[in-house]
């Protein structure tokens, strides 16, 4: 079984901002260098025959290039607890786009549909019960801001869990226009 997903990789330049914002919650679990990414959408695990349906599906995609960046942070909650810190993005009409294209692959190479509204983001930091405060890292990143950039691909990853968290492998990359 492999653990896919499609997600839109990152530029050197916009991963060292967001690198250089991470600090300043205690026990927060930061995301490393190669975890960086905006996912269009977690595919889960899948046998080899489904993923090269997926493969076969994501490659049939069809979107014009776009440019993105990044704009402000913030966090998602479980049970009115955050465990989740993320740098937003600029709405973008191309991304909601390649967004939607993206999920209608997936549903095509036989996934069940998203149940959950897609929120762009990049992951930051998990947190749990041990975590610090982190209104104060929000309101001091609240500006955050990197590119623009030029998004001309998307790519499909392999996500293995570790003790240490996931380790991501880039299988495929997709190209756009």
């Amino acid at each position: 079984m492999h653990r896919l997903f499609a997600a839109l990789p990152l530029p050197v330049e916009v991963t060292d901002a967001l690198l250089d914002a991470m600090d300043g919650v205690e026990a927060a679990r930061w995301q490393s260098e190669e975890q960086l990414h905006l996912t269009l959408r977690f595919a889960g695990e899948l046998d080899p025959r489904q993923g090269e349906d997926l493969v076969t599906a994501l490659s049939r995609v069809e979107s014009a290039p776009f440019d993105l960046a990044i704009r402000g942070v913030g966090h998602f909650e479980r049970k009115g607890r955050p465990h989740t810190l993320w740098a937003g993005l600029a709405q973008d009409e191309g991304l909601a786009v390649l967004q939607r294209r993206v999920e209608r692959a997936c549903r095509a190479a036989g996934l069940a549909p998203e149940t959950r509204k897609f929120v762009p983001h990049v992951t930051l930091a998990r947190l749990n019960s041990a975590s610090g405060p982190i209104g104060g890292w929000l309101a001091n990143n609240a500006l955050l801001a990197a590119g623009p950039w030029r998004v001309e691909s998307f790519a499909l990853y392999e996500s293995r869990l570790t003790p240490h968290g996931s380790d991501y492998a880039r299988l495929e990359d997709f190209p756009l226009g």
